[in-house]
């Protein structure tokens, strides 16, 4: 896991993390690091240690290298999501192509950070992610419903015509942000300020989130009368799939 240095650990309230890196010393450089910002961190040398160790560790946040000896990143990634649906998820890769990115987030994890990349900066993702998974989306009614769609804010459960959608955190707060501002046009930067609190963030990510959410709330996915795409400016929510994609 290559890192970049940061001259001060940024101190924030503890977590506990697991850290899976099969580098030693990379593992053992990113622990010390994140320990020294207030985190109690469980680190890991694979996937295998990842999956056995996960349901005892009692963990926050998993943060996960892709490139793993056995078990890989991505089939760690679908097992831990198997196990817990919410779970806050940051896979770590020195991949820089925009598909190999994709894999990772269709596989389950919420964020992802690119090598070499800045301790602080990671310190910080863990914190925002871990804000987006534990607050509640406001809203002004417990209950949001549209159409066959019924969403219980509070509770973090949708249903769809009677049956429960499996949803991660990242994609829940999407769906709450959409029904919570219906006909508005959300850029994808705008959503990555808005609903998940980063200043910074790769667009892609909002995309292939919005890809999965609409394999649960669209009939047709591929033609898609609810989460539509405004060519060249964003995602817009149409109530009901009243209007579809212009």
């Amino acid at each position: 896991m290559g890192v970049a240095h940061a001259a001060d650990a940024y101190s924030g309230a503890v977590v506990r993390l697991m850290l899976v890196e099969d580098d030693r010393t990379m593992r053992e450089t990113v622990a010390a690091y994140l320990a020294r910002a207030g985190h109690d961190v469980v680190a890991v040398a694979d996937g295998d240690a990842a999956i056995s160790r996960f349901a005892e560790s009692g963990v926050d946040l998993v943060l996960l290298d892709l490139m793993l000896p056995g078990t890989g990143g991505l089939e760690v990634t679908r097992r831990l999501r198997a196990m817990r649906r919410d779970l806050p998820l940051i896979m770590v890769t020195a991949r820089t192509q925009e598909h190999e990115r994709v894999q990772g987030l269709l596989a389950g994890a919420d964020d992802y950070i690119t090598k070499p990349f800045s301790l602080r900066e990671l310190d910080l993702r863990i914190r925002s992610l871990l804000r987006r998974a534990t607050t509640t989306p406001r809203a002004t009614s417990d209950i949001l419903v549209d159409g066959d769609l019924r969403v219980e804010v509070a509770a973090g459960r949708a249903v769809r015509d009677g049956e429960a959608l499996t949803l991660t955190a990242r994609k829940f707060d999407l769906l709450v942000w959409f029904l919570q501002h219906p006909g508005v046009v959300h850029s994808r930067e705008d959503l990555i300020r808005e609903v998940w609190g980063w200043n910074v963030g790769d667009p892609s990510t909002v995309t292939v989130h919005v890809r999965r959410l609409r394999e649960k709330v669209e009939t047709d996915p591929s033609r898609p009368t609810r989460l539509a795409t405004v060519f060249g400016k964003g995602y817009r929510w149409d109530t009901d799939g009243s209007a579809g994609t212009p």
